[in-house]
């Protein structure tokens, strides 16, 4: 899997491991840890568990305080930013080699429609704010993943958006436009449909949030993934796997058909 210019994936995970082992044996707890390093207790479990980047001298400064003798230092060198996240790295693995990918999203364009600008106007909002590297690698994969699209086996793609996704104007009302204009352009893809939800539904399927679904490698199987603020995660058994199928296919029914949904984007594109 191609993450990018630099890192290497799973590097983030590796990291977190040999941290946890050099810190356990040291018998150092995560909170002393992260007093001598200037982080939270709560952000050194989030590298050991592969979630987050050390920044600054961390690596430097553990390595000592661990006695791990320049193994930390050795392995973090694979750690430049690689542009994924290391948690959404298992989800990248299956969605380069998916059937078929479905997304429903309520507040963004989703990462396979942006465009660079509007990419990088969505990883500088990123809180915790990201370093300028970070953001770089971070545009630069998600552009790479939207080879996808181009894929040989060629995979069917959906989107259901809601329109307050569209309107956002993340990077200014120029970038938001040229991303519309994208959109409109990648809905004419023949493996691609893109509906919108109007925002007078009176009833909504939707409401538990964004998701997508997968439709596996050579369709031998379907996977579900979530994310948000408390954690990410797939859903492969049933029955949550059957029921966020048919939640999906509920949205599609109560969206917008592609024909409509491109005119009304077309028409917000006009607006900016």
């Amino acid at each position: 899997m191609k993450v990018g210019n630099n890192g290497t994936p799973g590097a983030a995970k590796a990291f977190g491991r040999l941290l946890r082992f050099y810190r356990e044996r040291a018998k150092v707890s995560q909170e002393a840890l992260g007093r001598h390093t200037g982080y939270s207790k709560s952000q050194v479990a989030m590298i050991e568990r592969g979630e987050r980047r050390p920044r600054g001298n961390f690596v430097e400064l553990a390595d000592e305080f661990l006695g791990a003798q320049g193994a930390l230092i050795e392995v973090a060198k694979e750690l430049k930013a690689s542009g994924v996240a290391a948690w959404f790295e298992d989800y990248l693995e299956e969605e380069a080699k998916a059937a078929g990918v479905h997304k429903y999203e309520n507040q963004v364009i989703p990462g396979l429609l942006q465009t660079e600008p509007y990419a990088r106007a969505v990883f500088g909002c990123a809180c915790p704010p990201l370093d300028d590297e970070e953001i770089e690698a971070g545009v630069a994969a998600r552009l790479a993943r939207q080879a996808l699209f181009h894929r040989k086996p060629t995979p069917l793609i959906s989107f259901v958006l809601e329109k307050a996704a569209l309107t956002k104007p993340l990077g200014g009302s120029a970038v938001l436009r040229d991303n519309l204009l994208h959109i409109l352009k990648v809905g004419q893809l023949r493996n691609v449909q893109i509906q919108v939800m109007p925002e007078n539904r009176q009833t909504h399927a939707g409401l538990n949030g964004p998701f997508t679904l997968l439709d596996t490698a050579e369709r031998r199987g379907q996977l579900v993934y979530v994310e948000g603020q408390g954690g990410r995660y797939f859903l492969s058994e049933q029955p949550d796997l059957g029921d966020v199928f048919a939640r999906y296919s509920s949205l599609r029914a109560q969206a917008l058909n592609p024909e409509d949904s491109a005119e009304l984007i077309e028409q917000a594109a006009r607006t900016l």
